[in-house]
């Protein structure tokens, strides 16, 4: 008699071989083993496109995607949204960021260099190496968006049973996932991505579907805004990234800059595609180390107790030295709190051509609004007592005292909590960490899709047994 498609499996025969846990995002790709505190593969999500004789060749990871060589372009599997787009490359760029750093590709056989007398049994042993699949030995759990649809779903068990020969497959939602690297079963979890922030409320360590709620104004908007700062700054501030330039000389704070620059054939020079990642990477260490969050009390156009304008505030502060690649460097004063509060404040957006005001609906408190007035009444109070903060973009300082001012400002009665992990590993990887903790669980066994049971039911029954 055919198991239930809903009943879990009961053996235990995957506690000994190590789980790998895959956590795709807009930004990077994390794989690693499960049980691990980080992950140990970390590639870009983004790939290189060169045009070669009968078509492309397709690069991945860091050392072949930021050289430029000749008419490269850079293109990403993955949707804004955190879905995919291309499932064939995002198959193959997944593949690559196990098998590059975590498994290594299966040696050949060495009776198939012999030179054998017989050709069919010649033959035969290419056959079975050909048919061997990367990951045979190793269960998969990996996650995904609290927005995924069936189809994705389905699609990612089918990669992981058809192409890569999976023995057990789970898929886990990364608002779970980690809500568990917070040591939480019920929490709201507020993720903020390179393209997104994502508003998870978690309860008994199920998401509540209708409270999941996605904000653009992510790592990505403040880059956005950055780039109209540059532009609209007199003078203009140069944004070069480092493969234009080839020397430079040591000048004054405000000077121009005086540099030798790299020069490429038209016919043969990188795309705008690949300059603009480029770009990115610059505007992501001047993130790191330059941008604040005004961290409250009020927002940046408002008032202190005492009547004083917080920009006067700010301008008192310290500024902060940034050095660009081709040797310009300014101090930064109150400019570096323009470009995240967007975030909170929309109207505080900067604006241009091309770059409207974000509506009022996509702050991150008004999305946070959103997520809990789906949820039911009596548990709000506990998941703003456990709201937990993940994502590279939750980084920048200041983002977390931000936050919990304006949710204590709009949430005065319930006790607001925040947990948000001071290791910038924890905070970047939360989601994967989660899923590393969720995999090596002991009881976990009984939770995996064998491949009995997926050849058995298909590809829905990761919609009936990962809820």
């Amino acid at each position: 008699m055919a198991q239930s498609s809903a009943i879990p499996p009961s053996n235990a025969e995957y506690d000994e071989i190590s789980a790998l846990v895959l956590d795709p995002g807009y930004s990077t790709t994390r794989a690693g083993f499960a049980g691990e505190d980080v992950p140990k593969s970390v590639v870009p999500s983004f790939y290189g496109i060169v045009p070669s004789e009968g078509g492309s060749k397709y690069l991945y990871g860091d050392n072949s995607l930021h050289n430029p060589l000749p008419q490269i372009s850079v293109a990403n599997p993955m949707a804004k949204d955190g879905t995919v787009e291309n499932w064939d490359i995002a198959t193959n760029l997944w593949e690559y960021a196990i098998t590059s750093r975590l498994t290594n590709p299966r040696p050949g056989n060495p009776l198939i260099k012999l030179d054998l007398k017989e050709p069919e049994l010649y033959d035969e042993m290419v056959a079975a190496e050909t048919q061997e699949k990367p990951l045979e030995e190793n269960p998969l759990l990996m996650t995904e968006t609290g927005w995924n649809a069936g189809k994705g779903r389905e699609k990612g068990i089918e990669i992981a049973m058809e192409n890569w020969g999976c023995p057990a497959y789970w898929l886990a939602r990364n608002g779970v996932c980690a809500a568990f690297a917070a040591g939480k079963a019920s929490a709201l979890v507020v993720d903020v991505g390179a393209s997104s922030i994502s508003i998870t409320p978690v309860h008994d360590g199920l998401i509540l579907r209708k409270g999941v709620v996605r904000c653009p104004l992510a790592g990505n908007f403040v880059s956005d805004q950055l780039r109209l700062l540059f532009s609209t700054s007199t003078p203009p501030i140069p944004l070069t990234p480092h493969y234009l330039v080839t020397s430079k000389t040591a000048v004054d704070a405000g000077s121009p800059a005086v540099a030798t620059y790299r020069s490429f054939d038209p016919k043969t020079a990188p795309t705008s595609s690949f300059r603009r990642l480029q770009e990115e990477r610059l505007l992501t260490e001047f993130k790191e180390s330059v941008v604040q969050v005004w961290p409250g009390p009020g927002r940046l156009s408002g008032h202190n107790q005492a009547g004083v304008a917080n920009e006067e505030t700010a301008r008192a502060y310290p500024g902060r030295p940034f050095e660009m690649p081709d040797g310009w460097n300014q101090m930064f004063g109150v400019e570096r709190y323009r470009a995240t509060e967007g975030i909170f404040d929309v109207k505080a957006a900067l604006t241009g051509s091309g770059s409207p005001a974000p509506p009022q609906s996509q702050s991150i408190l008004a999305s946070i609004q959103a997520s809990l007035t789906q949820v039911d009444v009596d548990i709000r109070p506990h998941l703003l007592a456990n709201v937990v903060v993940t994502g590279g973009a939750s980084l920048m300082q200041g983002f977390t005292e931000r936050l919990n001012y304006e949710l204590t400002q709009l949430y005065a009665g319930p006790r607001v909590r925040i947990s948000a992990p001071g290791n910038m590993y924890e905070r970047k990887y939360a989601s994967w960490i989660g899923g590393s903790i969720l995999a090596s669980l002991g009881t976990f066994h009984q939770m995996w899709i064998s491949k009995k049971e997926y050849e058995e039911h298909g590809a829905g029954i990761v919609e009936k047994r990962c809820k």
